[in-house]
């Protein structure tokens, strides 16, 4: 009988990866920046070809290559260079579904400094940078909106979807933390009778009325210019979206903004809220469950929420129940909260 194997060494790769994981971001802002993935679909595979068309030293473009291999962004045969699957949709400029401007927000100077002295905020239990991200009339929200709307395209078509699926016909919209409009107006184009109103900051709003008139739904889109805990919002909405925003607050602050919005809907309508939302174990899936990590270094009170504290927010706010829908291949969830 063979003897069992033992069992293998504890290994330090995983400090040593993860101290160094700052190169991982720096590799692939930089290959955005260069328009590698761009320059690779158009035919240009080998290090010498590669590195001519983007003005770069043979040297460096080789090692950024590998890197990016080695990451999963390229893979290599015969010293040739192709796109992965992932990289030829959201990283090829010619692409429709290009997300290469999201790094001039996820890379924003306002967020990261925030995560300088993680002792600290972990210490505080939230940021060190008085209000963070949530500073009234926050300029990053600007960049936000432009920056991010290629990333919520999908998302907004499919959380339109479900929305569609329940309110059909004349259908009024309130569309809080609007940002670049992007939810709103899915479902404005695939209900020509929706009419959209907008809440964000007056500069913001700017933005997401610049993506109505290119979707053709300006004449059914208004602004509501303001903070979502101090403006009037109206009555009687068929549709409230609270898309991307809670999890900025504490729940007793979501909760007073929760009654607001109950009390600015018609009967039998719907809130629907699109999160990260982790599971119970607040470890499982990975993106959503990471996010509260985010939020404890950017907002004074913020969380990534489960499924049961939102449900218990929305229930002590008044909405008769919950329901929560997968958003695949979006790592988002939606919950559709009835009043």
């Amino acid at each position: 009988m063979s003897a069992s194997p033992q069992a293998q060494a504890p290994s330090p790769a995983i400090v040593f990866d993860t101290l160094n994981a700052y190169t991982r971001t720096a590799a692939l802002r930089g290959a955005i920046d260069l328009d590698l993935f761009t320059t690779i679909s158009e035919g240009n595979n080998d290090v010498a070809a590669i590195a001519k068309r983007i003005h770069a030293s043979e040297k460096g473009t080789r090692i950024l290559c590998d890197f990016l291999t080695i990451i999963g962004f390229l893979t290599k045969g015969n010293e040739r260079y192709a796109l992965t699957p992932e990289s030829s949709l959201f990283l090829n400029r010619h692409s429709p579904a290009y997300l290469g401007t999201i790094t001039r927000f996820l890379g924003i100077p306002q967020l990261t400094a925030n995560f300088d002295d993680l002792a600290a905020v972990v210490r505080k239990g939230g940021t060190i940078s008085e209000e963070g991200t949530l500073e009234v009339e926050n300029p990053i929200w600007v960049e936000f909106a432009h920056s991010m709307a290629p990333m919520m395209r999908m998302p907004a078509e499919l959380m339109a979807k479900i929305v569609t699926g329940q309110v059909a016909g004349d259908c009024k919209i309130l569309d809080i933390a609007a940002g670049h409009g992007l939810f709103g107006i899915a479902i404005a184009k695939q209900n020509p009778n929706a009419r959209v109103v907008a809440q964000d900051w007056a500069p913001v709003l700017a933005v997401a009325e610049e993506n109505a008139e290119k979707a053709g739904v300006l004449d059914r889109y208004t602004k509501l210019p303001g903070s979502a805990f101090d403006v009037n919002f109206g009555t009687a909405y068929n549709v409230v979206l609270l898309t991307n925003f809670l999890h900025h607050f504490d729940a007793p602050t979501n909760e007073s903004l929760l009654r607001k919005v109950h009390e600015a809907m018609a009967p039998g309508s719907i809130a629907v809220t699109l999160e990260f939302i982790p599971n119970e174990d607040r470890v499982s899936p990975p993106i959503a469950a990471s996010f509260a990590m985010m939020m404890l270094g950017s907002t004074p009170h913020g969380d990534a929420y489960t499924f049961s504290e939102y449900d218990r927010m929305f229930r002590n706010a008044g909405f008769s129940r919950n329901e929560m829908h997968e958003l695949a291949p979006s790592p988002g969830r939606v919950i559709v909260s009835y009043k």
